[in-house]
């Protein structure tokens, strides 16, 4: 639930505790370095069984290989989900002139999700990390946080990730234009994607 600007909340204190140590378990990690697919393809060849499994997870793309080692994730679009909408994409990127228009309207009291699809090129992925912060009248409300997952470039297939559901505040002081800001980032603190956008919450 979003907090109001003034409102208090006795989890509060709780909800920050549980981002601080989640945060601090994010940066104690540390991946391991990254090496080309094609490298990775490769390595170990003579290994029958290893090949067919990479074969398995990665797919038959040796034609297709660079020596690029960082993976390229393009975001195809942004959709919400709900009872009242159904489900609305809008293609990305969104046009910075058009930052400052709503991109969906909601009702207040009502269950909401936030969709992405996308690709990965050149590499895999690993451990894709998505921010969601939310502001009313330049004050923080509302904040989430996960975990999309790790992805291979050579499926070729769009990648879809469907974001925790949401529920909007209700009340006067609840209806207006929130301004928002998305960031996806992957374990090596690469930002794939920065997205600010608005929206509204009505009756």
């Amino acid at each position: 639930m979003f907090k109001l600007a003034g409102e208090n909340r006795e989890d509060e204190v709780d909800d920050d505790d549980e981002h601080a140590r989640t945060e601090t378990t994010f940066d104690e990690f540390v991946p391991s370095p990254l090496i080309p697919l094609k490298a990775a393809l490769e390595k170990d060849k003579d290994d029958e069984s290893l090949r067919r499994w990479k074969e398995k997870l990665l797919g038959r793309v040796e034609s297709d290989l660079t020596e690029q080692m960082e993976p390229e994730v393009t975001f195809l679009t942004i959709g919400i989900i709900s009872d009242e909408l159904g489900e609305i994409n809008t293609p990305l990127p969104v046009d910075e002139t058009k930052s400052r228009d709503v991109l969906f309207a909601l009702r207040e009291n009502s269950e909401y999700q936030l969709k992405l699809t996308f690709t990965v090129g050149h590499n895999i992925v690993s451990g894709l990390a998505y921010t969601n912060t939310v502001w009313r009248y330049g004050v923080q409300v509302d904040g989430s946080k996960g975990h999309a997952g790790y992805f291979c470039s050579p499926a070729r297939t769009i990648c879809i990730h469907t974001l925790k559901q949401k529920p909007t505040p209700s009340g006067v002081l609840a209806r207006g234009i929130y301004s928002a800001k998305l960031k996806v980032k992957d374990d090596d603190k690469r930002c794939h994607m920065e997205l600010k956008y608005c929206f509204e919450i009505r009756t």
